[in-house]
């Protein structure tokens, strides 16, 4: 007898259809897996037929023939797991066929018949939604996830015997419902209030959020470089509903979404170590699976000890900085991720920490200093719009500072002038100053006379690039929104080229 059961498997963030196929027929008993299964895959048959003879149900003696269809694409994990052992019962008269029909399955299944949670679920929830499928059974874990998608019924199973009894319709389950639209974004477990001194640092940071800006911070140790750096998404503002799908579509893809999680609604921060490899950045694998570039994507990649990651890593970033997405090129596939983050890097000025410290003296030779700087490439510099010194405070400040603005004063801020940027950019596949086209940002951020005086002196004097003198246009023009000011002013200008600080020592 043949049954055919509908279930997914994701390509990158994309789900594409595969129909699982179980032919029970007469011979010698057996269990084959066709269709491009990886080892996960063939390993199915055993979890499958001690799932379906631990939830009581009877384990045939015939030949079982199993199709992953489409055969021409390689299917990976144990996501297979449930529709198969669904479509065995269903070959077998155990379940009515005909109850399987316009359901989609996904799922793990332990020896006993547990459903485990698997990954890329929101990404087959957006497919079935697009091929018209009514429902899905999935994990209990993932249930919340895929029902974030409108327009098709989740049943959560947590066994294989509940999904069976639902089918036959002895058992009512009721699709679980997600408020992720309407759940009020969680509070953050830090604030900027927290922070004393570092007023340059919080300014610079308040206009890189207000933004969209890349941030490098330049200090000794301990003097709040990563402090600071946690706090920066307390300030940006809440994301949208079609950020937070994308940013949970990605999370789930790479199998990083908590448990029994829905819609996430807080923005990401990553903070790799410096060991993390270009995979690891970039994202890979046979089928490529995101990396940190795109599990930062709407939110902060914070890459501290910047001059210690791997060179071939650190240039690597070149691409989804400027492009916002990264493409990987495998031999099975091309996939491309998305991947428009805030970069926040920070480094010491030089290999012991102490040059320019006030408390301490430095041990490095100038040419200790020119090589640990020229770690961090010139063109990778150009691409970071903010260059922040971050110095030591002082005990005065430290003991008896008084603490600072709150996260939710520099957010409001924020928001303004990011409405401000939507309004200005509405209808443009750009929302935000840092990402602005070329020819775009000399129409909207062309300073006044004196502003323009003052670059072209800058431009000179530094010997800045012509990709610096964008940054620096770009930094003027949310300097500008933050103030509500139509024009760019020499004083936008001014103060923009005071973030360029590496430009004047390299």
């Amino acid at each position: 007898m043949l049954a055919k059961v509908r279930s997914s498997s994701v390509l990158g963030l994309e789900a594409y259809p595969v129909e699982v196929e179980v032919d029970v027929a007469t011979g010698l008993p057996g269990f084959a897996i066709v269709g491009l299964p990886d080892t996960a895959v063939q390993e199915a048959k055993e979890r499958v037929r001690a799932a379906i003879k631990n939830a009581n149900f009877e384990v045939p003696t015939r030949r079982i023939t199993v199709n992953l269809a489409p055969a021409d694409v390689r299917k990976e994990g144990p996501s297979f797991d449930l529709p198969m052992a669904v479509a065995v019962l269903a070959a077998t008269g155990q379940l009515p066929a005909e109850a399987c029909e316009g359901t989609l399955f996904l799922g793990e299944l332990s020896l006993d018949g547990t459903v485990r949670p698997t990954s890329g679920v929101l990404s087959a929830a957006l497919h079935a939604a697009r091929s018209g499928l009514r429902r899905m059974v999935v994990p209990a874990d993932n249930a919340r996830e895929a029902a974030i998608v409108p327009g098709v019924e989740v049943y959560g199973v947590s066994h294989l015997l509940e999904a069976a009894r639902f089918l036959s319709g002895e058992l009512l389950l009721d699709p679980v419902t997600s408020n992720g639209a309407h759940e009020p974004e969680p509070e953050e477990e830090v604030d900027f209030s927290e922070v004393r001194g570092q007023e340059h640092a919080k300014r610079a940071l308040e206009i890189a959020a207000a933004g969209g800006h890349n941030v490098l911070l330049v200090g000794p140790p301990g003097s709040g470089k990563t402090m600071l750096a946690r706090r920066l998404p307390t300030i940006l503002p809440p994301m949208t509903w079609e950020e937070a799908v994308e940013v949970t579509r990605i999370y789930s893809a790479a199998g990083a979404l908590p448990a029994r999680g829905a819609l996430m609604r807080r923005r990401p921060f990553r903070a790799p170590h410096h060991t993390a490899s270009y995979a690891a950045l970039l994202g890979g694998g046979n089928v490529p699976r995101p990396g940190e570039v795109s599990l930062a994507h709407h939110g902060v990649l914070f890459l501290d000890e910047l001059p210690e990651f791997h060179r071939d890593a650190l240039e690597a970033l070149r691409q989804p900085l400027e492009e916002g997405r990264v493409t990987l090129a495998r031999a099975a596939a091309t996939v491309t991720f998305p991947a428009r983050f805030t970069l926040v890097a920070a480094m010491n000025p030089c290999p012991c920490g102490s040059r320019g410290d006030r408390l301490r003296e430095c041990s490095c030779t100038p040419s200790q200093v020119r090589r640990y700087q020229a770690k961090v490439s010139g063109p990778l510099l150009d691409r970071i719009d903010l260059h922040v010194e971050v110095p030591r405070l002082d005990s005065r400040t430290l003991l008896e500072g008084q603490t600072g603005e709150p996260s939710s004063a520099i957010r409001d801020r924020v928001v303004r002038a990011r409405r401000l940027q939507e309004e200005r950019y509405a209808g443009k596949p750009y929302r935000s100053n840092a990402h602005v086209p070329g020819r775009v940002l000399r129409k909207v951020a062309t300073p006044d006379a004196a502003g323009r005086e003052l670059l072209r002196a800058a431009i000179e004097r530094l010997g800045l690039s012509a990709r610096a003198h964008d940054r620096i246009l770009r930094v003027a023009r949310t300097i500008a929104d933050l103030e509500g000011s139509e024009g760019v002013t020499a004083a936008h200008v001014a103060e923009a080229i005071q973030y360029r600080s590496l430009d004047r020592t390299r």
